[in-house]
């Protein structure tokens, strides 16, 4: 299914110079996005046997590729997402000056071993440190928190002192997909806010991958609500100069391993960015 909407419109006023002098002609110019509706996006997650969403958003083009457009507009909460904008409010508030900068383990047993160290910046976003992200959300502080987001515009975050290092993995925060997609644009085009230090330090922090041919940064996220079990994947991908922004985000179906749940999120995004490469598009 492709569809076409009109999203922007500006009028550019034409001046013809004459000796009459006429009237300025207006012209109008449209942009236009296009959504389309991949039928092996779904069949790739179907075949997965989980529901959700796979959001790939083709700058160049203006164009939008999903399986379903309706669930990649709802909100879920952002879970470690969120580390994305809190590593950004970290640097833009100098709770954390560099990516090396160490955040100390506090000695007490957690839920990975990986955590159970002092970590870097750099490490804990990768190694996705929940204790070292709620750390820093207690440093930044409620009022910094806020008016930080209220900048960012970062979905919606619900956000007060009774859950200040807990709003983004439980409550009534949310982010749609689409959301994603238009903070990580902004991101990348330095759109957002932020000063040019922190931004260069967040996207060397956010890389993944990088070689040759491609760049990719991104993160994922999982939250667990009401025994609903929630999974993101979010980033974008600079391939031959040519920038996609990614944001999957998918549920299990009955008899799915939760453990191969957590690598569904990476490998159907990359076999969706696959199917874009090779249809040229």
């Amino acid at each position: 299914m492709r569809c076409i909407y009109p999203i922007v419109t500006l009028l550019c006023s034409v001046y013809i110079l004459s000796c009459s002098g006429p009237e300025p002609v207006k012209q109008e110019v449209i942009s236009e996005s296009v959504y389309e509706e991949l039928p092996q996006f779904k069949t790739l997650v179907d075949q997965a046997n989980v529901k959700g969403s796979i959001l790939i958003f083709k700058a160049e083009t203006n164009t939008y590729f999903s399986n379903n457009f309706h669930w990649a507009k709802s909100g879920f909460l952002p879970a470690s997402t969120f580390k994305i904008p809190n590593s950004i409010i970290a640097l833009e508030t100098n709770v954390l000056k560099t990516d090396t900068s160490i955040i100390k383990w506090d000695g007490k047993p957690k839920r990975f071993k990986t955590w159970e160290q002092d970590l870097s910046f750099r490490n804990a976003f990768h190694y996705s440190c929940v204790p070292c992200y709620q750390e820093i959300a207690r440093n930044v502080g409620l009022e910094r928190m806020q008016t930080s987001l209220s900048k960012l515009k970062f979905g919606e975050m619900d956000v007060d002192s009774t859950n200040l290092d807990m709003f983004w993995l439980e409550g009534q925060s949310k982010i749609t997909a689409f959301e994603q997609v238009d903070f990580l644009t902004r991101l990348h085009n330095s759109k957002l806010p932020i000063s040019e230090r922190t931004e260069s330090i967040f996207k060397k922090m956010m890389i993944i991958t990088e070689n040759d041919s491609i760049i990719l940064r991104g993160k994922t996220g999982w939250s667990n609500q009401n025994d609903v079990n929630n999974g993101w994947f979010v980033g974008y991908v600079e391939r031959n100069n040519t920038v996609y922004y990614f944001a999957t985000n998918i549920e299990p179906r009955t008899g799915v391993n939760l453990k191969t749940f957590a690598e569904l999120r990476r490998s159907l995004t990359y076999k969706a960015l696959n199917i874009i490469y090779k249809r040229r598009i």
